[in-house]
């Protein structure tokens, strides 16, 4: 490896020292409702409106946003840490314990305690987008008919039910048969007020869901109602309020609505499937490749950005210039792997045994890193790929403009793309009676395997496995494990001895906990609201992989 790649090595083992290794001091939050102050300076200013709903979108990307409470720390850097803390914890997305990797507690499961920095950092993370969401709601006229006004608000709307969404499935177990369990507080627009005076108790599941279809539902009629343009993929269109919704009813298993959707949602966007060819090479960082249907849309200007380091693709990304030189980056589990055909393309999106990228068309062997990357390599690391990285390390996620070793982490992040909606309409019609093997079969065949023609009897674990093949790296392997309830089997995927766990779909060690900052802060809670706290799990013994089988969806 060349040397300059080092010339940061001091000041990121310095970092090191701050990192997730050892949980940080933390002080309760406060200012949750500053948003909320706000609203009358903007609420009749259409300019700080719109940058009002800017604001709270690019809450998602921002460099230490809990630095004030946790101090300086490295996986510090808005909603893309919660998508990295929570596939890392899964099975499909393998990594080293080591002082470079600042998802080593997600390796470990060390970070179920209520001192945890990392239960408070993702706590506060959620609670300020909500504030974000709550104060663009506050703000505008609920009875106006003027089209950017309607758009702004179902922006709030959508914004608010993604967030909750998102905390339920991280805070309480699977929808069907825990309705009536505590999953996280309430905080809206109004009661705001009184939430800042006497705090606010942990809702039942239902009372959550019920807040986010009522917003899913709002924002999809506010935005059939309004002809007005988002300015960015940064925001949420129709297509995409309908791909929310869709993710919703697969979660609470009403799945004829959740195909509806996802087909609504198809049918609405201008997204396309990326086509096999599309995908051949590393791909996936800009929001405007043509499959994107909402992401994070990152600037070079962007803090993050110039932090260097303190970034998604610095952890991520293996051809980029960050963390996953130094940590060894993120493998897929060698169980995920062995499983994708040989002719699919997917099979190139990680190295294999051999160090390379391969699929084959035909009978010609396609190589993921072209020639170009290559030289790009050969440049940066003074070697091939393969040399480097271990095997299974993923080369899915292309460098920003494609600079094989750039410091410029400037990658755009998806939070949904359409191929998952022909994912979820498959489900959906399989789930209600109708014909979802034949949207799976087209699908596979059309965008990624000419080959794939799947026959067999557990259609219903096929598409599961699609999505964990598909969907790797985006930040929903752990949202599909809690609402399937399958567990976690880490034997024979690749993860060291130490960090070999197998967890029952109703493991307690499974659910995030509320912060002990908030439990102190919020007058309304008391230390009955922790979830069962749950030690530090101890490692299972690796078998034969023969003897190893993938988990099954229980529901």
């Amino acid at each position: 490896m060349k040397k300059h790649i080092y010339t940061l090595a001091a000041a990121v083992t310095t970092a090191c020292a701050f990192s997730a290794c050892e949980d940080m001091d933390t002080e309760p939050n406060g200012g949750w409702v500053t948003e909320q102050q706000k609203s009358e300076v903007y609420a009749n200013d259409p300019s700080k409106q719109q940058a009002a709903v800017d604001g709270a979108f690019m809450k998602f990307n921002t460099l230490m946003p809990n630095e004030a409470s946790l101090g300086s720390a490295h996986n510090d850097f808005g909603y893309p840490s919660i998508m990295l803390f929570t596939d890392a914890e899964g099975e499909d997305m393998v990594s080293v314990d080591n002082g470079y990797n600042w998802f080593s507690h997600q390796v470990r499961f060390s970070d179920r305690t209520i001192s945890s920095s990392i239960q408070q950092m993702v706590w506060q993370d959620f609670y300020s987008y909500v504030n974000g969401a709550n104060g663009i709601i506050a703000s505008i006229d609920k009875e106006s008919d003027e089209p950017k006004a309607l758009f702004n608000l179902a922006q709030g709307y959508a914004l608010r039910a993604f967030i909750y969404f998102q905390m339920a499935q991280m805070y309480q177990f699977n929808y069907v048969g825990n309705e009536d369990k505590p999953c996280v507080p309430i905080l809206t627009d109004q009661n705001a007020d009184d939430y800042a005076i006497n705090g606010g108790v942990r809702a039942t599941v239902k009372e959550v869901y019920d807040l986010i279809y009522s917003d899913i539902d709002k924002a999809i009629e506010l935005l059939s109602k309004t002809k007005a343009v988002r300015g960015g993929k940064y925001l949420v269109d129709l297509a995409t309020a309908y791909g929310i919704r869709a993710r919703v009813n697969l979660v609470t298993r009403n799945w004829a609505a959740a195909a509806a959707d996802a087909t609504a949602a198809i049918d609405q966007g201008t997204a396309k499937p990326a086509s096999i060819d599309d995908v051949s090479t590393p791909s996936f960082s800009d929001i405007n490749e043509s499959n994107w249907m909402w992401g994070i849309d990152i600037s070079e200007t962007d803090d993050v950005v110039n932090s260097g380091i303190v970034n998604w693709p610095s952890h991520m990304g293996s051809f980029s210039f960050g963390y996953s030189n130094y940590s060894g980056g993120f493998q897929i589990s060698q169980k995920l792997f062995n499983s994708i055909a040989d002719t699919d393309v997917r099979k190139g999106w990680w190295l294999n045994q051999d160090g390379a990228a391969i699929h084959m068309q035909g009978d010609v062997a396609v190589d993921h890193i072209t020639d170009e990357y290559q030289k790009g390599i050969l440049d940066y690391f003074e070697c091939n790929i393969g040399e480097y990285y271990d095997p299974l390390t993923q080369v899915k996620f292309a460098p920003y403009k494609n600079e094989v070793g750039t410091s410029t982490n400037a990658n755009d992040i998806p939070l949904m793309r359409i191929e998952e909606m022909y994912l979820i309409k498959a489900e959906g019609e399989l789930m209600s009676g109708g014909n979802g093997l034949a949207t799976l079969n087209s699908f596979v065949s059309t965008y990624r395997d000419p080959n794939y023609n799947y026959t067999g009897s557990d259609v219903h674990e096929e598409i599961w496995r699609q999505r964990r093949i598909e969907l790797w790296g985006e930040g929903m392997s752990w949202f599909d494990i809690m609402r399937l309830n399958t567990g976690i089997d880490r034997r024979n995927t690749g993860f060291a001895a130490n960090y070999t766990f197998k967890f029952d779909a109703n493991d307690p060690i499974l659910l995030w906990q509320i912060p002990e900052t908030e439990v102190e802060a919020n007058k309304a809670l008391s230390t009955a609201d922790y979830n069962t706290l749950a030690p530090t799990p101890n490692p299972v013994k690796q078998t034969g992989e023969e003897l190893v089988s993938d988990e099954k969806i229980n529901i």
